[in-house]
């Protein structure tokens, strides 16, 4: 009986999210407007948590700021079994969404363009910020159906900056049952959802290498141990370890984003320096990586006559959903998207924090396709300073996670 009733709270909700589309969508595109036109960087989204304060005191959701730039919100659900005799709620799921943007200046043209020089939202965060309040203003409108509480976290310095990190340790993962995050995604067809279990995007890990050489004079460079020769050897054979040293059927990045050494243009270098990033897809790649960029670099250095020194910091780890949360994330899907709304992805490379959380908390992580607004069709990628997602679908987003958020208290 209880599993029946279970059933048709799920299908009324199901109806009540649908009839609200368009509204929501009105709702939903406006605030991302807002959001991408005052963008703001890791741990400085000042204005960004102040807007977002004062949208859901509009929406008569209460919230709380436990760090100077993340906002934690709650909707107590109003269904009988939500809450036990001691106000405990009888399950609770987070949904969560990223608000800081990028050092990007924006060349989109639109009449909603970043108006703070040099910074965007390139990587759709400021939809994320706007489709989690769609979400809770679906939610808060039909409490009756939510038998438990949602925890709504909107979180600064997702990019680098370990913003989910941060919030963990302000504990916003206390009395969490499950956990549920989106990302809009340009390589995803517009408006469809990927959320298949297991891996989805990669672990991330920062690392440096200091080359330390002899300086001499440019025209008797014998005289000395050129450690821009060293380095420069060292960022090509760092390639060779995903070619030579991996499986070809194991997804991994070594990227070299900076290089850097010399003082002047008759001097032979006695020291350089690069800077980069490493992407895995699985746990046994992301331990042998290091062991073997160190090895590497030693003896790429020693064979120029210098030495070096890998600093390596592991930043997060991979985003793996969990196979019942995928699943559930699906159903929840085909309920208000319909069935033509699911795609298979592969995954993606580039990294997210949220996998701190998926470490902690069984969750899942989906993809929203978000095709685009170019003109000429052009779909341009993440971190793009032409990025311009198509509003259309930002709608979708807040429906799966209104979805997803009752079909799991119902449980």
């Amino acid at each position: 009986m209880a599993q029946g009733a279970d059933i048709e709270r799920e299908a009324c909700a199901a109806s009540m999210i649908i009839a609200r589309r368009a509204e929501t969508s009105d709702y939903v595109i406006g605030r991302r407007r807002w959001y991408h036109a005052h963008p703001e960087i890791a741990y400085h989204e000042v204005a960004t948590t102040e807007q977002i304060c004062a949208d859901l005191e509009v929406l008569g959701i209460p919230y709380e700021r436990p760090t100077a730039t993340g906002v934690v919100a709650t909707i107590r659900g109003t269904a009988q079994s939500a809450y036990g005799t001691d106000d405990s709620p009888r399950r609770r799921i987070m949904l969560r969404a990223d608000i800081d943007g990028l050092p990007v200046a924006e060349r989109t043209g639109e009449p909603f363009s970043s108006e703070n020089d040099g910074f965007m939202h390139a990587c759709g965060h400021d939809c994320h910020i706007a489709m989690l309040l769609g979400a809770a203003r679906l939610l808060a409108g039909m409490t009756d159906e939510l038998e438990g509480e949602v925890r709504l976290v909107f979180q600064p310095a997702e990019e680098g900056g370990d913003g989910s990190k941060t919030m963990i340790s302000a504990g916003v993962l206390e009395g969490v049952d499950g956990v549920f995050g989106m990302h809009i995604w340009s390589d995803v067809p517009a408006g469809k959802v990927s959320v298949e279990a297991g891996p989805r995007m990669a672990a991330t890990d920062w690392w440096r290498i200091d080359v330390t050489g002899r300086s001499a004079h440019g025209a008797m460079p014998n005289q000395g141990a050129d450690a821009v020769l060293a380095g420069a050897a060292i960022v090509e054979s760092l390639q060779a370890i995903v070619s030579r040293n991996m499986s070809p059927f194991e997804p991994a990045v070594v990227t070299v984003g900076q290089f850097h050494g010399g003082t002047a243009r008759n001097v032979m270098a006695g020291s350089s320096w690069m800077e980069g990033t490493v992407r895995t897809f699985h746990e046994d790649a992301h331990e042998l990586v290091p062991s073997l960029m160190e090895r590497m670099a030693n003896d790429v250095a020693a064979a120029f006559g210098c030495t070096a020194k890998l600093t390596y910091e592991n930043a997060h780890s991979t985003v793996v959903n969990e196979a019942a949360a995928s699943e559930r994330a699906m159903r929840a899907t085909r309920k208000v998207l319909g069935e033509d709304a699911l795609v298979r992805y592969q995954g993606s490379m580039p990294g997210e924090d949220f996998s701190e959380y998926l470490k902690r908390v069984p969750g899942a992580f989906a993809f929203l396709g978000s095709g685009t607004a170019d003109p000429n069709g052009k779909v341009w990628p993440q971190h793009s300073c032409f990025y311009d997602p198509n509003e259309s679908v930002l709608v979708r987003g807040s429906m799966l996670a209104a979805q997803y958020a009752v079909d799991f208290l119902a449980e």
